[in-house]
C-alpha cells in the first residue's frame, strides 16, 4: 500500500469511546506504578536514615543515581520510540523497572540498592515520555487536554498511594516490601499491555501505510458500534521521512526545544527538591519515621488533587496559560511555606504547594511538552527535554543538602520559588497555545518556518 491513510484526520474526528478508554486505562496503570516506584524513595530513604543504612549525603547520592537513570531512560525512549515505534519502547521500559524493583527488595547493602535503583530509573524515566506522548497521538484535540490531565491525575495519585502504603508497611515490615509491591504492579501492567496498538500517526510517518490502515480500520470499526462516525477531515502532512535529531535545534523549532527543557527542569527540580526530601527533613527535625510519613501523606493529598484541577480546566484555559498559572501558584506557595512554623500551617501550605507542583507537571511536562513537537520527532523532543530536567535533578540533591545545612529549610524554598517564577515569565514571552488544535497544525514544518495545517480551510481560518 502506497497511499497515505490520513491517520491524523481519521483519529481526530473520532468521539471518545471504548477504544480511547482502553488506551487511557493501560497507559494510566503504567503511569501509576511508574510514579509509585519513583516516589517510594521518599519514605524508604527516611527509613534507611533511621536504620543507620544511610545519611543525608548518601541519600543525595541515591537520588542523583536515580535521576541519572531517569535521564538516560528519557533519552533512550525518545530515540527508540521515534525509530522503532511507541509500542516497543513502552513495553520495554515497563519490563526494566518492574524487574529491577523486585531485585531491589533483595539488596544486601546500600551500594547494591543504589546500583539497582539506577537501572530502575532507566525504565521509570521512559514511562513519562511514552505515556504522555501516546495519549496525545490517540485522543482528539477537543479532549486532549482532559485526557492528558486524567493520566496526570492517575500518575499523581501514586504519590498519595505510596505514602499511605508506606505509612503502614514501613513501620511494621520495613522498607523491602515496598519494592515488592511496586515491582509486582509494574509487571502486571506489562502483561496487560501486550496488545497495546502501535500509533497509526507514527506508522504513517514511517511510510508503513498498510499497518497504519489496518489499525485505523480496527479502531473505526470499534468506534462505529456506538453510532455513525463524523466526516473525515483531510490532513496535509509532510511526506514520510526519517528526521534527524538536529531538527530540534533548527530555526523555528529551537525555541520550542529550549522552552520544553525549561519546563521540564522546573517541574522536576522543583517537585523533587521538595517531595523527595520532606520525610527526611521531618526526621532530621526530630520526628519519628511514622510521624514524618503521616505528615508527608497528608501533604501528598495535594499531589492527587492538583492534576484533577488540570483535567477539568485544561481544555478550557489551554496548556500555555495553565502552565503559567501553575508556575505562579508554586512560586507563591513555596515562599509562603518557607515562613511557616506551626504544624497545622505547615500541612496546609505543604498541601497547597504539592498540589501546585503536580498541577504544573500535568499542565507542563505532561500536557504542553509533547504537543510542541511534530510526530516524526515528538518522542525525541520530549525525551531530550525530560533528559535535561533529569540531569538538573542529579545536581539538585547536593544543592538541597548544601542550602539546608548552611541556611536552613527556608533557603531551599526560596530557590524553588525562583525557578517557578522565572519559568512563568519565560512562557509568557515565548510560549505558544496548543489548545483545541490538531497536532499537525501545531507542528513546525521541517524547514522550521511554517506550520503544517489540517486543511486549506483551516489554513485560511488561521
Amino acid at each position: 500500500m502506497t497511499t497515505p491513510v490520513n491517520a491524523a484526520g481519521r483519529l481526530d474526528r473520532l468521539p471518545m469511546g471504548a477504544f480511547q478508554w482502553r488506551i487511557l486505562s493501560l497507559i494510566g496503570l503504567g503511569m501509576f506504578f511508574d510514579g509509585f516506584d519513583n516516589q517510594m524513595a521518599a519514605g524508604v530513604l527516611g527509613a534507611l536514615v533511621k536504620e543507620g543504612w544511610s545519611n543525608m549525603e548518601t541519600n543525595a547520592h541515591y537520588i542523583s543515581i536515580t535521576f541519572a537513570g531517569l535521564a538516560i531512560g528519557a533519552l533512550m525512549t525518545g530515540l527508540v520510540g521515534d525509530r522503532f515505534g511507541r509500542r516497543f519502547a513502552y513495553q520495554f521500559n515497563l519490563l526494566i523497572f518492574g524487574s529491577m524493583c523486585l531485585l531491589s527488595m533483595l539488596a544486601p547493602s546500600m551500594t547494591w540498592l543504589m546500583a539497582m535503583r539506577f537501572f530502575m530509573g532507566v525504565g521509570i524515566g521512559a514511562e513519562y515520555v511514552c505515556g504522555y506522548g501516546m495519549v496525545s497521538e490517540f485522543v482528539p484535540p477537543q479532549r486532549r487536554g482532559w485526557a492528558l490531565g486524567l493520566i496526570s491525575v492517575v500518575s499523581m495519585a501514586s504519590t498519595f498511594a505510596v505514602n499511605f502504603t508506606g505509612l503502614f508497611v514501613i513501620p511494621a515490615l520495613g522498607w523491602r516490601p515496598m519494592y515488592l509491591i511496586g515491582g509486582c504492579g509494574a509487571l502486571w501492567v506489562w502483561f496487560l499491555r501486550r496488545k497495546l496498538p502501535e500509533s497509526p500517526r507514527w506508522l504513517e510517518a514511517r511510510d508503513r501505510y498498510e499497518e497504519a490502515e489496518k489499525i485505523m480500520q480496527d479502531i473505526e470499526a470499534e468506534a462505529s458500534k456506538a453510532g455513525p462516525l463524523p466526516p473525515v477531515t483531510s490532513v496535509a502532512a509532510p511526506a514520510p521521512a526519517w528526521v534527524p535529531i538536529s531538527i530540534l535545534f533548527s530555526r523555528g523549532v529551537v525555541t520550542r526545544t529550549l522552552l520544553a527543557m525549561a519546563v521540564c527542569i522546573t517541574c522536576l527540580v522543583g517537585s523533587y527538591s521538595f517531595s523527595y526530601w520532606v520525610p527526611t527533613f521531618f526526621v532530621k527535625q526530630g520526628l519519628s519515621v511514622t510521624k514524618s510519613l503521616s505528615f508527608a501523606t497528608v501533604m501528598a493529598l495535594g499531589s492527587s488533587l492538583g492534576p484533577l484541577v488540570g483535567m477539568l480546566t485544561s481544555d478550557w484555559i489551554g496548556r500555555r496559560r495553565g502552565t503559567m498559572f501553575a508556575a505562579l501558584w508554586c512560586g507563591v506557595f513555596a515562599l509562603a511555606y518557607s515562613q511557616q512554623t506551626d504544624p497545622a500551617w505547615v500541612l496546609i501550605f505543604g498541601f497547597l504547594l504539592q498540589g501546585g507542583m503536580s498541577l504544573m507537571i500535568g499542565f507542563g511536562l505532561g500536557g504542553y511538552t509533547p504537543e510542541l513537537f511534530a510526530t516524526e520527532y515528538r518522542f525525541r523532543g520530549s525525551g531530550i527535554a525530560q533528559m535535561t530536567g533529569r540531569i538538573a535533578v542529579i545536581a539538585s540533591p547536593y544543592m538541597v543538602v548544601s542550602l539546608y545545612d548552611n541556611y536552613g529549610l527556608p533557603s531551599v524554598l526560596y530557590a524553588i520559588a525562583s525557578l517557578y517564577l522565572l519559568l512563568a515569565l519565560g512562557i509568557l514571552l515565548f510560549g505558544i497555545e496548543t489548545n483545541q488544535r490538531s497536532l499537525e497544525s501545531i507542528a513546525p514544518a521541517r524547514d522550521g518556518e511554517a506550520a503544517v495545517t489540517t486543511s486549506r480551510s483551516a489554513e485560511s481560518a488561521a
